[in-house]
C-alpha cells in the first residue's frame, strides 16, 4: 500500500478491508479526530478544515467491529476542547478523551474535564521542538503534576529528533506517559536504527507507552510493509505498553483504508494473546479503568 498525500477526502466505511483477525470484545480505536462546522479553529491551521464528522467516524468504526474510541483533540482546534467534550457528551461512556491545555488552566477546569471523559494531557512537541532540552523537562513536569492527582497520562505528539533528546529523561521518568506514532522515528530526519533500539529499552524498562498509530507517516513513499521491523520490535518487547489508534480521518492521506491499516496488527502481533493487550487490555487501563 502507497501513500498519495494530496487527496484529501474520506473513505466510505462500505470500501473498507474488512478485518482479516476476529476483533476481540471490547476493543479500542485511541487515537481518532473529528471536525466539526462551527467550532473556532486555530488561525494558522496546518491544513484546511476536513471533511470529518464524528457520525462517518462511528460508521467506520462499526464496519471494522471496534466498540471503544479515544478522541485527541488535533492541532486544529488548538487548546480549545470545546467539541471534544460535546463528542464526549454524544457518544457517552464508550468513549474517552485527550486535551489539550494551557498552563493556567484551573483545577476546577480539569476536574469537569475527568467528569466528562477526559484521561490523558496532549503535549505538543512539534509545536516546541526548537526549545532547548531543558525547557522541554521543566514542561513536562508541570504537565505531569496535572495529571497525577487525577490518575492520567501525558501523551506525546513529538518529531522523532525530540524523543530521541528525552530519552535519557524518560527512562527515568515514573509518571505515565504515551508516544503517538511509534516514535514518529523518520530516517529523513537522521534517525537511526540505534536511536529506535534506545527507544525500546525505554519502553522495555520505564514508564512508557507507545501508540501503533500513523505508520503512514513513517513509510512516508515507502510501501507499508517498511514499518513492519519497527512494529514487530515493539511487540516482541512489551506488548503490555502497547496501544492501537487509526489516527483517522488520516488527514492529508483521507483515502487510506483504516482496515487494512488495522490488519496490519496480524503482522505484527500475530498472537492473540497480544493481540489482546494491544487492543483491550491497554486501552481499559490507560483509558477505561476509573
Amino acid at each position: 500500500m502507497s501513500i498519495d498525500t494530496e487527496v484529501t477526502t474520506v473513505r466510505g466505511p462500505d470500501t473498507l478491508t474488512p478485518p482479516r483477525f476476529t476483533v476481540p470484545a471490547g476493543s479500542c480505536d485511541t487515537h481518532f479526530h473529528v471536525f466539526e462546522p462551527g467550532y473556532p479553529h486555530v488561525p494558522d491551521a496546518q491544513y484546511p478544515f476536513p471533511q470529518a464528522t464524528t457520525k462517518q467516524y462511528l460508521r467506520t468504526l462499526d464496519a471494522l467491529g471496534i466498540e471503544r474510541m479515544v478522541l485527541v483533540q488535533p492541532t486544529f482546534y488548538g487548546n480549545d476542547n470545546r467539541l471534544t467534550l460535546d463528542v464526549l457528551a454524544e457518544i457517552g461512556s464508550r468513549c474517552r478523551a485527550v486535551v489539550r491545555i494551557e498552563d493556567d488552566t484551573t483545577d476546577a477546569e480539569l476536574d469537569r474535564y475527568h467528569a466528562a471523559g477526559v484521561r490523558a494531557i496532549r503535549l505538543d512537541l512539534f509545536a516546541r521542538r526548537s526549545w532547548p532540552v531543558e525547557e522541554l523537562i521543566a514542561y513536562i513536569r508541570r504537565m505531569a503534576d496535572r495529571t497525577r492527582p487525577r490518575g492520567w497520562h501525558l501523551q506525546f505528539y513529538s518529531p522523532g529528533t525530540v524523543i530521541r533528546s528525552l530519552l535519557p529523561f524518560l527512562a527515568d521518568l515514573e509518571d505515565t506517559f504515551v508516544i503517538d506514532h511509534m516514535g514518529y522515528m523518520l530516517e529523513s530526519d537522521g534517525l537511526t536504527q540505534d536511536d529506535f533500539g534506545r527507544l525500546v529499552k525505554v519502553l522495555a524498562y520505564g514508564s512508557c507507552w507507545i501508540k501503533l498509530s500513523g505508520p503512514y507517516r513513517i513509510a512516508k513513499k515507502k510501501p507499508m510493509s517498511s514499518v513492519a521491523p519497527l512494529g514487530r520490535a515493539l511487540v516482541q518487547a512489551r506488548p503490555d505498553r502497547l496501544i492501537w489508534g487509526s489516527d483517522w480521518p488520516h488527514l492529508s492521506f483521507g483515502q487510506l483504508d483504516t482496515g487494512a491499516l488495522l490488519n496490519l496488527l496480524a503482522d505484527w502481533a500475530p498472537d492473540e494473546q497480544d493481540l489482546h493487550r494491544i487492543l483491550v487490555q491497554g486501552p481499559e487501563e490507560l483509558f477505561f479503568a476509573q
